[in-house]
């Protein structure tokens, strides 16, 4: 009788398929900085814990981190359909209930539990949510107690080898729009083993509450984390107003020139604390500052300003380089753009049906996957039945980088006219200097 396969074995075709899926993710995002990879342990078993914001692009991220196979869970409703299941399989993704399914269906996570540390026992890295759930904010939810259950199940089954929990923060510069970036911090493992060791004369219960709270102060640690209450986007939108001198400050007291990515991380983290502080310190300024933030963001969103015009470096240079680019490239990017309508035509349609906008870039990444080989396919016959050859083969290597070229460049038309629109909104832009005064004059 042959060998019953198990998730975590390999797979040649799944193997040979993750250099497609992992180039194509690349391709999804301006910038991808992962930070501090150093720190996931080598020496046992790796269970991954990351924050969860942006649906499928989550998982995606965290496995194009190293080239490593890993498993995933999800929730176990989307397994109904026995062709979905075998497809979810193929990807290395096991099913898991969560309570709102009821108490008898979390009793047939037992199996889920027994194969993930199956999986943990070979070695092959795991990753759950602890969350459970995913929500578009730089925020946080309470960890659901899977994660803890399969952790020291799988450490008692193997006292020999450590087994660690691996906090993962992703920080994307834009939940829904594609070619944002996004960036990725691994922070302080937890290793199980001493942990239990450590805690030996506490409940299981007891035990299973201290490491919540615990990782998920190192999750918060790693991630652009806002507290998810009235005051969010006030201090969404004072960190993005006071972002540029935050960032330049950090840097010049950093040793070495930071990457963009950390800097903005950083500058960000800074001001919510700074707020933080001042709440306790200096009630009435923080209050102050908070009113503005929130006539910033209504006045903002009225005139259709993107953020990213308050918090861009280099505001007028800025402009000026994205409408000449802009211009400049106009003969490439739209005929290239008409030829990805379909994409486009497609995307817009199932953008219909979504109920979360957070599925945005998981479907425009899902149809850039496999629609675009389709169609640079069904060019390329047309090409070469009507054009000599030579310039077929032109036309066709033109054709490949079409989607980014045209998602780009309708990314940067859009935020120059923001620039713009800032630009001609004076009022507005007193209200941001009113915030950056009021924020840094102590």
């Amino acid at each position: 009788m042959a060998k019953q396969r198990k998730i975590q074995d390999y797979d040649p075709l799944y193997s040979f398929l993750r250099h497609y899926v992992d180039a194509m993710l690349k391709l999804s995002y301006r910038t991808i900085r992962y930070v501090g990879r150093e720190r996931v342990p080598q020496d046992g078993a790796v269970i991954y814990a990351p924050n969860h914001t942006n649906a499928l692009m989550d998982a995606l991220v965290i496995l194009a981190m190293d080239r490593k196979a890993k498993v995933f869970v999800a929730r176990a409703d989307i397994f109904r359909n026995k062709t979905l299941a075998k497809v979810f399989a193929f990807l290395k993704i096991m099913p898991i209930m969560r309570i709102r399914d009821g108490f008898d269906e979390v009793k047939k996570n037992h199996e889920t539990i027994e194969r993930a540390v199956d999986v943990l026992r070979d070695k092959v890295p795991f990753c759950i949510f602890p969350e459970g759930q995913h929500q578009a904010k730089y925020s946080s939810l309470p960890l659901s107690k899977g994660i803890f259950r399969i952790a020291f199940q799988a450490q008692e089954l193997m006292p020999d080898m450590p087994l660690y929990i691996v906090p993962v923060g992703m920080r994307y510069g834009s939940f829904f729009r594609f070619r944002s970036t996004v960036r990725v911090e691994v922070g302080d493992p937890i290793d199980v083993r001493r942990f239990m060791a450590e805690h030996t004369d506490l409940t299981p219960q007891e035990q299973m509450n201290i490491m919540r709270e615990e990782l998920a102060v190192r999750m918060r640690d790693s991630i652009f984390h806002i507290p998810n209450d009235a005051d969010y986007e006030a201090i969404y939108e004072l960190c993005a107003a006071v972002v540029k001198q935050q960032a330049k400050s950090l840097e010049a007291e950093s040793p070495k020139r930071l990457h963009r990515l950390d800097a903005h991380f950083r500058a960000n983290k800074l001001t919510v604390e700074q707020l933080a502080a001042m709440r306790t310190e200096d009630p009435e300024r923080a209050e102050r500052l908070l009113q503005l933030g929130r006539e910033a963001a209504a006045m903002r969103a009225e005139r259709k300003i993107n953020l990213n015009s308050v918090s861009v470096r280099y505001p007028i240079l800025s402009r000026i380089l994205k409408t000449l680019f802009v211009v400049g490239t106009c003969v490439y990017w739209l005929p290239v753009s008409i030829l990805v309508l379909p994409m486009t035509a497609l995307c817009a349609f199932l953008f219909t049906k979504l109920k979360d906008p957070a599925f945005r870039n998981s479907v425009r990444y899902m149809v850039n996957l496999l629609l675009w080989p389709l169609l640079v396919l069904i060019y390329a016959v047309i090409a070469l039945v009507v054009l000599p050859w030579p310039w077929a083969l032109g036309l066709i290597l033109a054709l490949i980088p079409a989607p980014i070229v045209a998602q780009d460049t309708w990314r940067l038309l859009r935020l120059a006219v923001s620039d713009f629109r800032l630009f001609a909104a004076k009022d507005l832009r007193q209200k941001y200097n009113e915030i950056r005064t009021t924020f840094f004059n102590r």
